[in-house]
């Protein structure tokens, strides 16, 4: 994948701010002593202790700590005492981002971070904060995590280890889905999950909801097999199923009222997951950070059993279809750290099963050296039995749908958004959506 693009205004203006501070307080704020860092022949930490102080390393993270991380620190910290890790969280939003992306560039001390998209690696590759990990050669990162792996990769070398394995999928009510005489889906259209939310829209119930950022899976399902541009260079967001998809969706909002009309979800900051653990809405196009909550009976209260079914495709074939997937939360390590062997150390221990506690706050670990049992029992803790674990096994271990990771820019995304937003909120026609965002997109091309 070529990296070689502008680096967007926003990161521009953080590294201006870095050179007009001076780095203030200069130096890595995290890093403790000087104590050097005890390293078997493989790279791996020992139990030995130093002599000396040992090395504090930063971790940034956005899981709240209490979802996973903390635990995964705490087991590290007690097995190596000369490498102890502390977790900061940030918000996984512009906002945090910027904010890790601010800390990097002002050297405030982070070691080791989580991307969460192969556009902010990419961002954070050209700024130089993004350790290239090939001058590392104990871990194969292919063989550990399989050929999804390199879909993370920036002009063929890996800026991180991918760790946690993606899974999007429908959450469906399976008690709402019984009354209804309707089977739980292994495969299907999104003409068919049209039909579906019909079916199941009732008074005070939608029968699909979904965050914002979903809306766009679909095109990018296109875009990602076939193509941003066409083969002349030019913008290929008038593909035929790009039309479709926006159509279907309004007039699920429209004509069929059994998705909630993007005007009320934006003003009313709808809760979507809330809202289908409620009982208000039959099925929520989500990915697995949804058993995070569905587990939490005491701040949401269900007595419904959830059944899952893969994420609808476009294509009326099967063969022409990606769905997104692959692997995420891709673990770098700051190329500006004092410690890299140490927060090598960490990160390889982290990606083959020091993260296991990270699967109860929805996080499934990716390395094949993991037990997939002893995940999906953390996944599920004690509340297995409120769930149809063969439809949850089907969609996280058996659907072999080829998978995509998002690698549109943050300009496509947000021309797209801004003018299927007028399309939905019935400011303009489909066809001018459709101009708009290919003449939009042809001058990004430019």
């Amino acid at each position: 994948m070529n990296n070689k693009k502008w680096i967007p205004t926003l990161l521009a203006g953080v590294m201006t701010l870095g050179l007009l501070s001076g780095c203030a307080g200069g130096g890595n704020t995290s890093s403790g002593g000087n104590g050097a860092s005890t390293l078997d022949n493989s790279g791996a930490a020992t139990n030995t202790p130093s002599a000396s102080e040992p090395i504090k390393l930063t971790m940034w993270g956005g899981v709240p700590p209490e979802s996973g991380p903390q635990a995964v620190v705490d087991v590290w910290n007690a097995e190596n005492p000369d490498i102890q890790v502390e977790y900061v969280r940030f918000v996984n939003d512009d906002d945090g981002n910027l904010k890790l992306d601010t800390a990097m560039l002002t050297d405030q001390g982070v070691d080791i971070y989580v991307n969460y998209t192969l556009s902010q690696t990419e961002k954070r590759v050209e700024a130089g904060v993004a350790l290239d990990l090939s001058e590392f050669g104990d871990y194969d990162i292919d063989d550990k995590m399989g050929p999804d792996a390199a879909l993370w990769k920036i002009d063929d070398k890996y800026y991180g280890v991918p760790t946690k394995k993606n899974a999007f999928f429908v959450a469906l009510n399976k008690d709402m889905l019984d009354e209804a005489g309707l089977e739980v889906p292994k495969s299907w259209t999104w003409d068919e999950a049209r039909d579906y939310a019909k079916q199941l829209t009732a008074d005070g119930r939608y029968g699909l909801i979904q965050h914002l950022e979903p809306f766009y899976d679909p095109m990018d399902s296109v875009l990602e097999k076939d193509g941003y541009a066409k083969a002349d260079g030019s913008s290929n967001l008038d593909h035929p199923l790009i039309q479709k998809w926006l159509e279907t969706l309004n007039a699920m909002m429209t004509e069929d009222a059994s998705t909630p009309p993007l005007g009320e979800q934006m003003s009313t900051q709808l809760p979507v997951d809330t809202s289908f653990l409620g009982g208000q809405a039959a099925m929520l196009n989500i990915g697995e950070w949804l058993i995070r909550s569905s587990n939490n009976l005491t701040d949401f209260p269900r007595d419904f059993k959830i059944a899952f079914a893969p994420v609808p495709r476009l294509a009326d074939a099967e063969a022409d279809f990606i769905t997104r997937g692959g692997l995420g939360d891709l673990v770098s390590i700051n190329a500006k750290s004092p410690h890299k062997d140490a927060a090598w150390a960490f990160v390889k221990w982290y990606a083959d099963g020091g993260m296991a506690p990270m699967a109860a706050g929805g996080r499934l670990p990716a390395s094949k050296d993991v037990d997939k049992q002893v995940a999906l029992d953390s996944l599920l803790g004690d509340q297995a039995d409120t769930y149809d674990l063969e439809s949850l096994e089907y969609v996280l271990y058996e659907d072999t749908t080829p998978t995509y990771v998002r690698s549109a820019s943050q300009q496509v995304i947000d021309l797209r958004t801004q003018e299927y937003e007028k399309y939905f909120l019935g400011g303009q026609t489909i066809e001018k959506t459709i101009e708009n965002m290919v003449a939009r997109h042809n001058e990004l091309l430019k």
